[in-house]
């Protein structure tokens, strides 16, 4: 039986800039299973942006239909939308969005301050979990200024994972990083996924895009193509693959 993470119907999202209307997404469908790594590619303008913020229950729709892990938010307020995305959502940027002045383990910690039910001693077993589980066990009092870019974004997916939430929202989360580590990045979302964990991907790169099993393109506010990748690069083989730098 499918277990639709993700469900979206007929999606519309008007904005209105002064006497004009844009129409940013126009009528988006498509469901998004647990346990999938889906990419969502798209150009400036193609409904990119927008999508995203409404799958991260950042943004409402116009019209249409959002469901997440069962629970339909589309009419959802304010505080509601940001219950769901504390409890269901793992958000990773491509700033990274951590803390200067606190350490990897209490950047790790932060969504976890919210909940009212785990306690200090549970927050900070969850956080070091995290961080071993992307390979930073011994960086946990590090700062961000002491970190590469490449463990910086490795503390921000330890972050994003430290609340088990049902789906992990990466939003151009290479973007900032050079090829090698961007592999290393991909590598470790791959591992993640084989774990069953549901990551959605958001880029405008086709090679990272090559990376997740399926590919759902946008553009001018709707779906141009919704695909499975035949082919999946495997981050850890194109590693093993890449010359080592001096």
């Amino acid at each position: 039986m499918k277990n639709n993470i993700i469900h979206i119907e007929d999606l519309k999202r008007n904005f209105v800039m002064g006497n004009e209307t844009v129409h940013a997404l126009k009528g988006v469908s498509f469901d998004i299973e647990e346990g999938e790594f889906v990419t969502i590619m798209g150009s400036s303008g193609s409904g990119k942006s927008t999508l995203l913020h409404i799958v991260g229950c950042l943004d409402q729709p116009t019209s249409g239909s959002y469901a997440i892990n069962g629970v339909a938010v589309s009419s959802f307020n304010k505080n509601e939308l940001a219950t769901i995305r504390n409890e269901k959502i793992g958000f990773i940027f491509q700033s990274y969005n951590l803390l200067p002045r606190t350490t990897a383990l209490e950047n790790v910690e932060l969504p976890l301050l919210y909940n009212s039910q785990v306690s200090t001693q549970e927050r900070k077993k969850r956080a070091l979990e995290a961080l071993e589980r992307v390979g930073l066990a011994d960086r946990i009092q590090h700062t961000p200024s002491e970190l590469s870019g490449g463990q910086q974004q490795r503390v921000a997916i330890a972050r994003s994972l430290v609340n088990d939430p049902v789906v992990i929202l990466a939003d151009e989360a290479t973007g900032n990083l050079d090829t090698r580590t961007s592999y290393e990045i991909m590598s470790l979302f791959q591992e993640l996924n084989a774990q069953r964990k549901t990551i959605v991907f958001v880029t405008h790169e086709p090679d990272i895009a090559g990376f997740s099993k399926r590919t759902i393109v946008l553009k001018d506010g709707k779906i141009l193509r919704d695909e499975n990748n035949n082919k999946v690069n495997q981050a850890a083989d194109m590693l093993l693959a890449m010359p080592v730098e001096d």
